[in-house]
This record gives structure tokens, sequence and C-alpha cells, in this order.
């Protein structure tokens, strides 16, 4: 799995920031490791410069080969925070969507439309 992070003109990532966001998203994300080809990460603040209340806003945005993508949109009010809501939804969705699949192979193979 590739992993992308990109940021708008507000936010400088660090080396050191990088190599922890790295290490989270590995770690959150292994159970679909095998199935995602790409992870863009897209870190953006909403207000700008100027103070504000969950104006942190993070999209995670999972390549599957030969799928559509899928993302999601976490705020909050700071990037951590929207990071690890983020990373919550995308672990749900994911799940989701591997359940229907697996449900879908289970059909077919039982002989069921």
């Amino acid at each position: 799995m590739i992993i992308q992070l990109n940021s708008d003109n507000n936010l400088v990532i660090h080396e050191e920031y990088r190599n922890k966001l790295d290490g989270l998203l590995t770690a959150e994300l292994s159970r679909f490791y095998d199935s995602i080809s790409r992870l863009e990460v897209h870190l953006s603040d909403e207000n700008g410069g100027k103070i504000g209340v969950n104006d942190k806003r993070c999209m995670l945005e999972a390549r599957k080969e030969g799928k559509s993508p899928i993302a999601v949109i976490e705020v909050g009010a700071t990037y951590d925070t929207a990071i690890s809501g983020a990373l919550d939804k995308m672990k749900a969705l994911l799940s989701t969507k591997e359940g229907k699949l697996k449900s879908k192979r289970d059909r077919g193979a039982n002989g069921l439309p």
C-alpha cells in the first residue's frame, strides 16, 4: 500500500510527523493492506491561518485495484483528531464493503441470486 500525504498551503508536514502518520495509517488499516493499492491523505485548514473550532480537515481516499476509489472526510479541532475520525470512518466503510462482497460471493457459490 502506497501512502501519499497532501496538504494545503497552511500546513507543512515535517518528516517526523510524516513518519508518525505512515506508522499510524499502516497499523490501523493493516487488515485491508492487501486490498488497498494506494491511500491518499489530504489535510487542510478550513480557516487558513485564523483560529477556529473544528477547522482541521482530513480526507482519506482509498484506491483498490479494479474498483472506484472510496473517500471519507472528518473535521476536528486538531489534525490528529480529524485523522483519527477519518480512520474510524474508513475502517467502517471498508469493513462494510468487504462484508457485502463476501456475502455476494457466498450467495453465488450456493447458487442463490
